[in-house]
Parts: structure tokens; sequence; C-alpha cells
């Protein structure tokens, strides 16, 4: 029999295995503080997952550590959860790798252990050790009960349901723009600049150009008869566009991309009606009364509210200037409904990576760059966010006076995270309702204020000039002169 090698503290390891990693039961010795008492962790892969288990030994300094393997199976892992309870596990921790953590994530959670998926990028081993699932699995339990991970955000399943509906209507939207880009490059291909004198290609009137070309149409003087007299082109303006080298080849790639944009179209109608379906069974969605506490819609007998219609959580987040319904069920199916999920509004715009984080070294202290935070729910601000800017409300106001000094992408930015803290203080409180203070929020109150502003836009306008203010009663016929 070969016999196993020695760590630094002459406890012995498994033939073959790392040095110090336990074995199969072992007693290891260890001297650290401890946070979870009896820890786990698995080591995720796609056929199977590395677990290590750590309780306490026959000492006080001992731990009793034990590695193996569990294929990723539907039985295998109900019998290795079945398992970690009987032996007490107090915290359970997963690697988020790909998708494969599912498996071990949601039959963990069914079987009532306290289950933490954390980041590949918090569980890193030191450089200079070795490399091995078995290695990284040990390393990731010590990590565990030491309290030196952080937990990532998985929602309830009724939420997950929500949001696996949502990303895909995003991704149809994705595919839907990919497919109308191609339409329009194709037309170029044909030298029609159809997208020139018309604002949406593929609204009534360019969908009907496009349906006209498909089916064989090729006159520019037809062609331009099809279009809404609505249109800010002049007939002469849709002739001159329409006019072209229109071949079959560009007429049989249209009507394809055509097809499959109807396809999507039908598709994202259905999600829409699943949607709301699924939103009506999330956790605290529904329209609640502050007065009578009653949830549904509907009044307590006596309410002081009764006959006054309420809007649910939906509705509520639609009011954000710029949001509308879609985004606010993105913003519901990325964010949650559990007011214990983010103790403060910032720390949910912290979560999808709209602050910006501190670099220090020694006396030098720079803002960084906000990272990479979640496509879907950074996807939904983006589009608010530039959604409001258009308008002449306060979050409109924020986005000019932010984009003359910093730029446009910093605005959207700042506009971004101002509606994620307001979607999140809507979602924790049942009766708050968005209120739109104006877009002369940001306007001085102060009459010195404002006149210091003024005289600095006149320096500004006139350079190298002075602005003086006199009385009416002094000399000069203004009361502003420049010398």
């Amino acid at each position: 029999m070969a016999a196993g090698k020695k760590d630094a503290n002459g406890k012995g390891s498994a033939p073959g295995g790392p040095a110090g990693d336990g074995g199969d039961g072992a007693e290891v010795s260890e001297d650290q503080a401890r946070v979870v008492e009896r820890a786990a962790a698995i080591d995720v892969a796609k056929g199977s997952g590395m677990v290590c288990t750590r309780v306490p030994g026959s000492r006080p300094d001992r731990r009793r550590q034990k590695v193996w393997q569990v294929p990723a199976t539907y039985r295998e892992v109900i019998a290795l959860m079945d398992h970690l309870r009987c032996e007490g596990i107090q915290r359970l921790v997963l690697e988020s790798t790909s998708d494969y953590w599912r498996l071990w994530y949601y039959l963990a959670e069914a079987a009532g252990l306290e289950v933490w998926l954390v980041n590949a990028r918090d569980v890193k081993h030191l450089p200079g050790r070795g490399k091995s699932d078995r290695a990284d699995c040990v390393w990731l339990c010590k990590l565990n009960e030491r309290g030196m991970l952080r937990r990532s955000f998985v929602p309830p399943q009724a939420v997950r349901d929500l949001r696996a509906l949502t990303r895909t209507r995003a991704r149809l939207a994705q595919d839907q723009a990919r497919h109308q880009a191609r339409v329009e490059k194709i037309l170029e291909d044909a030298l029609l600049k159809i997208s020139v004198v018309i604002s949406d290609l593929f609204g009534a009137s360019g969908r009907r150009f496009l349906d006209a070309l498909v089916a064989g149409e090729r006159s520019p003087a037809a062609l331009a008869a099809l279009g809404d007299p609505r249109l800010k082109a002049t007939r002469r303006e849709l002739e001159e566009a329409l006019t072209g080298q229109f071949r079959d080849i560009h007429a049989f790639e249209i009507k394809t991309h055509l097809r499959i944009l109807d396809v999507i179209n039908e598709e994202t109608a259905r999600l829409d009606q699943a949607i709301g379906e699924q939103l009506a069974l999330v956790p605290h969605t529904a329209p609640a009364c502050t007065a009578c506490g009653v949830t549904g819609g509907s009044h307590a007998p006596g309410c002081a509210g009764e006959g006054t219609p309420l809007p649910g959580l939906a509705e509520r987040l639609d009011e954000i200037t710029g949001v509308g319904l879609c985004n606010a069920r993105v913003l519901i199916a990325e964010l949650g409904t559990d007011p214990s999920q983010f103790p403060t509004p910032g720390h949910a715009a912290a979560w999808a990576r709209l602050t910006p984080r501190t670099l220090q070294s020694g006396q030098s202290a720079r803002p960084g760059r906000t990272g990479k935070g979640n496509p879907y729910l950074r996807g939904a601000l983006g589009q608010s966010a530039m959604a409001a800017a258009h308008t002449d409300t306060r979050l409109g106001a924020m986005y000019r006076r932010i984009a003359r000094k910093r730029g446009k992408q910093k605005a959207i930015v700042a506009v971004a995270r101002v509606i994620c803290e307001i979607a999140w203080i809507l979602i924790c409180d049942p009766g708050a309702r968005f209120e739109e203070l104006g877009p002369d929020y940001y306007t001085p109150r102060s009459r010195e204020r404002q006149t210091r502003d003024k005289i600095r836009d006149l320096k500004r306008l006139n350079p190298g000039m002075k602005v003086l203010l006199v009385p009416d009663d002094g000399p000069g016929p203004h009361a502003a002169t420049a010398a």
C-alpha cells in the first residue's frame, strides 16, 4: 500500500492528493477565527460537483474535513442535500459557474438549507498554489466558514419566472433591431434612400413601401403614392428616394426578414400577456391601500379611500418620467420586491453598478469607472434615462445640466441612478407615489445667486468686459452697463 505524504504539520493526506487537503474525514489543525461552525462548499462543474464539508473535530482546535465528488444528477444532488442537512450544515456556498449552479442551488433551497451563490472573482484562489477542483473546493469552504464572502442576489422563484419572461422579451427586441438594421442595409445595397426621408422605416408608410417592393412594384411614382399624406417628405422627395436598382435578390432578402419580424412581433405580444399574468403572482405587486391595509385593489368597508382606484406596483413605476410599463416590469424582475434585499436605495444603485468606485493610493484619490452591472437592468434604466432626457421635467433638466458640464454618457448614468433609486423607494413603500418636481428644480432660489449666474453668463459672452450694476437714479440709461 502506498503511503500518503505528510504536510508541514505532519498530518497525513490521501495518496496522490494535494498536501493538507484533509482527505476523506481527516482532522486538520486550525487556529483561525470562524464565523460558521458547520460549513460546506461545492465547486460546480457541468457534469459533477466537488463537495467539501468542515465541521468541529474531536478537539476545539481541530476541524473534520471531508472532500468528495458528486455527479450532477437530480437524484444524486437530492441525496447530497439530505446528507448536508443531517450533518447540520449552517451555510452552503456555491460558485457561480455559468448556469450549472442552478441545479445545486434550487435543490438546496428546496431542502431548507441556507445557500449562498458567490461570484467567482471573490473566491479566486491565492497565487502560487495548486489549481484543482479539490483545492478550490477546500478554499471555498474555508472562506465560507470565516465569513469572507459576499452573497449574490438570487430572487425567489416567482421573481425568477418573471425575470425569465422579461429577459426573453429583451432578447427578442434585440433580434428585432438586428433584422431591421439588415433590411436597411439591403436597401442601401439597392441604392434606395428611404430612411433618409421618413423617420420610421417600419412604420405604416415604410411598411407599405417594403411590401410593394417585395410584391414586384418598381415604379418610383407608384411607390411614392403609397406614402401617408402626413409625411413631411414631399411626393418629389419620395420619388427620388425610391429610385434605384432594386432587384429580385433584394426582394427575396427583405421578404425573409419581414416574415421573421412578423413572427417576432406576434411572440412579443404573447410574452407581454404572459408577463402580465406572471406579475400578478409576484408578492407585493398588487395594489394596496395604506389606509385600511387591504391589497388587491379593493378597500375595507368604511375606508376613507373607498371608491378611489389604486394602481399596482408596475403602474406606480410607470409614473416615473421615461420609464414606461415595459421597463417597469423589467425593474421589478431584476430588483425583486423584497425590501430587505437592499438596505437603502443607494445599495440598489450600487448593485446595478451605477455608482462610481473610489480608487485611493496614498494621498491621491480619484473616482473609478462604475463597472459592468446587470445588463438587463442597466439597459432598461438607460432607455428610461434617454427618454426622460427629452422631456421638460426634473429628470430632463438634470440630464441637460450634467451633459453641458460632463458629457452625455455621464449624464445618462446619473439620471439612470436617480431612476433606480426612485424605483426602489416605490418598491419598498406601497403607499409612495412619484411626484414630478418640475424643470425648475435645479434653478437657484436665491436672488443673489441668480444675479451671480447672470453676470457670469454675460462675462462669458463678452470676454474682457466688466459688468457693473448701478441704481436706477445713477449715471447711465441702463441698470447694467458693460465697461
